[in-house]
């Protein structure tokens, strides 16, 4: 009968086969996802490759997770003596065994969320345990999951185990060269660095999940003068200049580095009530059967069909929306520390005598949304300010867009009454996972798909509204309407420039007249856009431009991941990646293929001007000058 000689090597063997198993029909279940949802298909070398490099991926990780379990056994020989020392072996295999089974199957749920592996999501959500736990709950049959994965456990524990102690043979020592080679692969795993591959699905898929939860957590900041291509600054500071000099505009000063200006109107005063609304996850691909009000409102407003969002994530969202900004590398800056006191949108509000407020029916803790709206001069209306009786529905990311609608214009209401004009910044959350919200307001069934949230969030404004239709206040009102992020941001490139699309809409019936603007722009444009609508002369420290008084020509938008920086013009995507030099692809809004490459001066002058915005955004930042009191004084 084969005699197993060395029982602890082959121990550590089989928990290596089944965590190696368990990652190939992980990276299988992908394949399968990424065609489905993004017709995409491999063809067999390709295939064989990506298993290829994923198992080589897979492999140093293990030896970084089981790191305990190997000094363990190696170094305490008696644990294989009598039945309690491999009862409690068998139980440590069967706990890895469900760590191993549930990291898999929420792998498989995060990529059929965001078509990616673990990333910087991830990290974020491993911090607020209450919402995630909750999300998880009300989106997925978590006890039967759980369930299933702790019989699956024990299923492959009996199979690989039960052969294993009948023909394991006991060691004489402490295997001094089994220990060596162990410690050896582990020291070499904290040095190895993934293979990779140009395209991004294939890199996705080739990567191993918790090496990706890893990577995302040591990179969530990132240095950009530390990372990304650095220019001279003068020449930075000229470029920018440039690109943000507009007709009405003066610049404080002529030093070459002066960014700040004073923006003198185009139209006649008007000061409004403005009410800007946030809606999750809507990208322009949303727009359609299942959103019959918003696009009555289109029809209605002052339409930016052709702007894109700055990053993937609704905390980026916010800071193009209310800072103006290129997204800087790492965190947004809603996350980062001395968050406030920032030259905002709400500065340029409450300079005109505006009260400020940031509605959300969540709890504003979450991404230190609070802590940034209340750092920046907003009145902070979420979750805890929401009296029960008012609350019809809620799921883990607050109460329905309803409930928060009407928070929103009660708050409006008793600032009205006050005699002051108001800015809210409305931020929904039902056009999320879990997709559920109240029953028999739409014809699709709550939780069932991104669709019927889509349709709720629709119903939910209309009967915004109507209700608003009804205030004393609404006729002299401003609505703003966009997106913070899209849906899904993954593709084939880390940018892929379709995924960033979302829409924009200024509304206010006999006041705004109805019109389609094509110009390719940036979320970060809405606030300088707003302010020409609304006839301002003001102090700015924007990176953002009137759309109104771009020519379409001169269209620019910046997209970005954590990592990957980029910026669109009407023919052209420039990526900038850590420590790589920044790529110029030809691309336009079309989706057509251009025709001929781009002349090696362009590509030059495209980087040079990516380059300049994003280098000066973090200097400007870090050094402290986008505080209030500097862009002020």
């Amino acid at each position: 009968m084969l005699r197993f000689r060395n029982a602890r090597g082959c121990f550590l063997g089989l928990l290596l086969l089944l965590w190696l198993a368990v990652n190939a029909v992980v990276r299988t279940a992908m394949l399968v996802m990424a065609h489905r949802s993004l017709q995409s298909s491999f063809d067999w070398p390709t295939t064989i490759a990506i298993y290829f490099r994923g198992a080589i991926n897979d492999l140093f990780p293990y030896f970084l997770l089981t790191l305990p379990l190997m000094i363990f056994l190696l170094l305490k020989r008696q644990i294989w003596g009598g039945r309690s020392g491999r009862a409690i072996a068998s139980a440590a295999f069967w706990l890895y065994a469900c760590a191993f089974l549930f990291g898999a199957v929420a792998e498989a749920l995060f990529w059929d969320e965001f078509g990616s592996r673990f990333n910087f999501i991830a990290v974020d959500y491993l911090i607020y345990t209450t919402e995630v736990t909750r999300n998880l709950v009300e989106s997925y049959p978590l006890i039967p999951l759980l369930s299933a994965v702790a019989a699956g456990a024990a299923l492959f524990s009996l199979l690989l185990l039960r052969p294993f102690w009948k023909r394991a043979h006991l060691p004489a020592g402490r295997s001094p060269l089994l220990f060596a080679a162990c410690l050896a692969m582990t020291c070499a795993a904290f040095l190895y660095t993934p293979l990779t591959s140009p395209d991004r699905l294939e890199r996705e898929l080739s990567a191993n999940g918790v090496w990706s939860l890893f990577s995302a957590y040591r990179h969530n900041a990132l240095d950009y003068r530390e990372f990304y291509p650095v220019a001279d600054d003068a020449q930075c500071a000229a470029r920018l200049r440039e690109e943000l000099r507009e007709d009405g505009t003066r610049f404080l000063t002529e030093q070459p580095a002066e960014w700040r200006r004073d923006v003198v109107a185009s139209r006649p005063k008007w000061k409004p009530n403005v009410i800007q609304i946030v809606v999750e996850s809507l990208g322009s691909n949303l727009l359609g059967k299942n959103t019959p009000n918003l696009n009555r409102i289109i029809d209605e407003s002052l339409f930016l069909s052709r702007l894109m969002a700055t990053g993937t994530r609704t905390v980026r969202g916010i800071e193009a929306l209310t800072l103006s900004l290129p997204p800087t590398p790492g965190s947004s800056i809603v996350r980062r520390p001395d968050c406030g006191e920032l030259f905002s949108i709400g500065t340029v509000f409450r300079e005109k005598g505006y009260d400020t407020a940031f509605v959300y029916g969540g709890f504003g803790y979450f991404d230190n949304m609070n802590a940034f709206f209340s750092g920046n001069g907003f009145r902070i209306v979420d979750r805890s300010d929401i009296p029960r009786e008012d609350v019809t529905f809620a799921n883990a990311w607050g109460v329905c867009d309803e409930d928060l609608f009407r928070a929103a214009l009660r708050d409006a209401d008793e600032t009205w009454r006050q005699g002051r004009p108001f800015y809210q910044f409305v931020l929904s959350t039902s056009n999320h996972r879990p997709f559920t919200y109240p029953n028999g307001k739409v014809s699709i069934p709550s939780g069932s798909s991104r669709s019927g949230a889509v349709a709720y969030t629709d119903y939910a404004i209309g009967e915004f509204f109507r209700e608003a239709a009804k205030k004393p206040w609404f006729r002299d009102t401003v609505f703003v309407i966009s997106g913070d992020h899209t849906s899904s941001a993954a593709g084939h490139t880390d940018l892929p420039p379709d995924r960033y699309h979302i829409p924009a809409i200024f509304y206010c019936p006999g006041r705004i007249a109805p019109a389609e603007v094509d110009t390719l722009c940036s979320q970060a444009d809405i606030p300088p856009t707003l302010f020409d609508l609304l006839g301002w002369s003001y102090r700015s420290g924007f990176f953002g431009r009137s759309v109104l008084r771009t020519k379409p020509e001169n269209g620019r938008a910046w997209i970005s991941t954590y990592q990957t920086l980029g910026r669109l013009t009407p023919n052209s995507l420039v990526t900038m990646e850590p420590l790589r030099e920044p790529s110029v692809a030809p691309w336009n809004f079309s989706g057509t293929k251009e025709e001929s490459p781009l002349k090696p001066d362009v590509e030059d002058s495209l980087k040079n001007a990516a380059i300049a915005d994003y280098q000066i955004a973090h200097d400007l930042f870090t050094s402290g000058s986008l505080k209030e009191e500097v862009v002020l004084r």
